[in-house]
């Protein structure tokens, strides 16, 4: 099918970009010759989710760079900007966290994520892949050392000063040869070495048990057996001065299995594991998620990596040095990754691709049922406060996986008063939005409800003129959802012990958790300020002049609306002041 076009391609280096019938961008690749790479999906054979792929492709297209390096940053670039569907997305991980030690006069210890994203200043250490490993270690030290607690000095003393666990820097005057003998303890521990601390807890045990003081000499007890565990878990590779991250992976088909070695200090200080689905060479996608890997985490001084890896490329792109170790310490460490990465494959390869089979079994069911194929799903959902303040949901699917940074929320006009209204207005305002920036369309949208919502849904496509499908959940007497309604309003019986009855369900859960998400926490805050967040027509300005006229909520309710109407336009005004109204019925 594209014999002609393939042979216009030249031998050069390039990235190249795969669409498909609606003209998305669905994969971004690179290759050192584009003629050859290009050929290999159509002319050899292909399985797994790079069949998928090819049978997605209507088009492509290609640009020619000078090198290697910037086919690479292309490549990247592209990947960014359009995010496709085949490639490894990272967007959703979520960052490691790290132990921050702030630089301040009088320091802070804390649990911080995205160190790099911040541009942060302080002294950061990990990555540690268990958040809860890293707060318990920052709850231990401040324990043991009265560091200072409040990001910002109060003017009287804590709790923490009355317990024993702050100097109180906000009244007294610290020692400041104390201050830093506590700063290079704490140090050292962050930095593997726990001789000082060891040292402490056990003549505090001793002191404590003198006293009789058992239950607090048992407290010292556990810390120490705690340390001793974390350290008797490292495994020691070389001298303290090695500080690396380490990457192997295993293939098998089209899974890649990758492990990540975080060495801190000479020692094996964590590590991260991966499975992802590829349609690359699985060089050329380890390649790919280093590079991404990095978008979230600090960049070490030096990384490692398997030898079919491009390291040159790699080390220009990241700035840092990038080697494969050929004998000693580091290559066991290097071989010992990928055996890692092969065992947590081969336990989880039966699994996956079980899995994957329903997840398909599924999808087809679906799309035979909207007569199209599916694999990117909108789903909407609205949720209001005493039938006031509406607000919506879309969640995004793309193969029942969810991507979360897709999901978006919607402030809803505040004289729409039901559920209806708010819906078509949610909708208009999302596919009005779609066509205008061209932006990617979904293959189905899900309404929650009914013969009335799915209407609505159909209504404003066709006033977009979008060809979309549409289908409602809609519940039975004992509020289950048992049956799907289509665009033509006819009614599907969905079987509860099907697997696509289980993943729909799991889109309707979703999408109404993230709809009610936002109310909940402006309950919970029960903030003036959260409250006037969720109001239509009061931009960041008008925020400011009402916080700065009524200072509190209580001002706020005392308030006429004719007074509120000299900062506010005077419809929001009235529905500002009904819900305010409201609220107070319910307390």
């Amino acid at each position: 099918m594209f014999k002609e076009k393939l042979a216009l391609v030249p031998d050069l280096p390039g990235s190249y970009q795969m669409k498909d019938k609606d003209g998305n961008i669905i994969y971004v690749g690179k290759a050192k010759n584009l003629k050859k790479r290009l050929k290999s999906y159509f002319t050899g054979r292909v399985t797994g989710k790079t069949k998928k792929l090819v049978s997605d492709i209507v088009d492509f297209e290609y640009i020619v760079t000078s090198s290697e390096l910037e086919s690479l940053i292309l490549e990247i670039t592209l990947i960014k900007k359009y995010n496709p569907k085949y490639n490894i997305l990272l967007k959703d991980d979520k960052s490691y966290p790290y132990i921050e030690f702030t630089k301040d006069k009088y320091p802070i210890l804390r649990v911080v994520r995205n160190p790099r994203i911040k541009k942060n200043k302080n002294n950061l250490y990990g990555p540690f892949p268990n958040v809860g490993s890293a707060r318990r270690t920052v709850s231990m030290l401040n324990r043991i050392y009265p560091l200072r607690k409040c990001e910002v000095l109060k003017k009287d003393y804590c709790l923490y000063y009355h317990i024993g666990e702050c100097l109180g820097y906000c009244k007294n005057e610290v020692d400041l040869e104390k201050l830093e003998v506590m700063k290079r303890e704490i140090t050292a521990f962050l930095n593997g070495d726990a001789s000082f601390i060891l040292k402490k807890l056990e003549s505090d045990m001793q002191l404590a048990s003198s006293k009789m003081n058992f239950e607090k000499a048992l407290e010292y007890k556990k810390m120490i057996e705690d340390i001793k565990i974390t350290l008797k878990n490292q495994t020691i590779v070389l001298n303290k001065d090695i500080n690396l991250d380490l990457f192997n992976y295993y293939a098998i088909d089209n899974y890649l299995s990758i492990q990540v070695f975080f060495i801190r200090g000479g020692t094996l200080f964590g590590r991260s594991k991966k499975i992802i689905n590829i349609v690359s060479e699985p060089q050329d996608a380890m390649l790919e998620y280093i590079i991404r890997f990095y978008e979230k985490e600090l960049i070490p001084k030096e990384i490692l990596v398997p030898d079919l890896v491009d390291k040159d490329n790699l080390s220009e792109y990241l700035g840092i040095k990038v080697r494969t170790p050929i004998k000693g310490d580091m290559k066991k460490l290097l071989d010992l990754a990928s055996e890692n990465a092969k065992i947590v494959l081969e336990e989880e390869i039966k699994t996956i691709n079980q899995n994957q089979k329903i997840k398909e079994e599924a999808l087809n069911e679906l799309s035979m049922i909207v007569e199209r194929s599916v694999s990117r799903i909108e789903a909407f959902d609205n949720s209001h406060l005493f039938g006031t303040y509406y607000v919506g949901g879309m969640v995004v699917f793309e193969d029942f996986e969810p991507v979360k940074n897709d999901y978006r929320k919607f402030k809803i006009a505040p004289d729409v008063k039901d559920d209806l209204k708010a819906m078509e207005e949610v909708l208009y305002r999302r596919y009005y939005r779609v066509l205008m920036e061209d932006m990617k369309r979904p293959d189905l949208i899900i309404v929650d409800g009914g013969e009335t919502q799915v209407s609505v849904a159909v209504k404003v496509l066709q006033e977009l003129n979008l060809d979309i499908k549409v289908i409602g959940l809609k519940k039975d007497d004992k509020h289950r959802t048992n049956t799907i309604i289509k665009s033509d309003l006819s009614e599907i019986e969905l079987d509860a012990n099907s697997h696509l009855f289980i993943f729909l369900s799991k889109i309707q859960e979703e999408v109404h958790r993230f709809a009610i998400s936002y109310h909940r926490q402006i309950k919970n805050k029960g903030s003036l300020a959260s409250v006037l967040e969720m109001l239509p027509g009061i931009g960041e300005k008008r925020r400011k002049e009402l916080l700065k006229k009524f200072t509190s909520l209580k001002k706020i309710k005392e308030a006429t609306i004719e007074e509120l109407s000299e900062v506010i336009p005077l419809q929001v005004a009235i529905s500002l002041k009904e819900y305010l109204e409201n609220e107070e019925k319910n307390d």
